[in-house]
């Protein structure tokens, strides 16, 4: 998927993206930890996250390394870049690359409290200066 001068990591899936949560909080994680973290929340069991951490290596957006008997797991992207990412994706596929398009329709359909729009317009006049 990723092409060859692009070396961000494939698309991750809303369950891969569980595990990374997990990953960008602790830093490094074995496929246990995380199971304790996910699995009683949504009804998975360590095989299951496991694969999604193999999936995860695959898709290069973690590493792993042998620890004893066990593995442990590092992200390799920030989370700021994935958000970053997901983000600009989002504004153009939905928007046409417009994000004040998406601010719009975020005003119109009442998404926003008060407090967002102080912050917008907050973020607004720092980016100005």
């Amino acid at each position: 998927m990723a092409k060859s001068n692009d070396t961000s990591p494939e698309r991750i899936s809303e369950a891969e993206h569980a595990v990374m949560e997990v990953l960008w909080d602790r830093e490094t994680a074995t496929a246990a930890e995380v199971c304790e973290e996910v699995c009683e929340k949504r009804g998975w069991s360590l095989p299951t996250v496991k694969t999604l951490l193999s999936r995860l290596v695959q898709k290069q957006a973690i590493e792993t390394r042998p620890d004893g008997r066990r593995f442990l797991y590092s992200p390799l992207m920030q989370r700021s870049d994935y958000v970053g990412g997901e983000s600009r994706r989002l504004v153009d596929r939905l928007f046409g690359g417009k994000a004040a398009s998406l601010v719009a329709h975020l005003a119109e359909s009442e998404a926003l409290t008060g407090d967002d729009l102080a912050e917008i317009e907050a973020l607004l006049k720092e980016l100005k200066q």
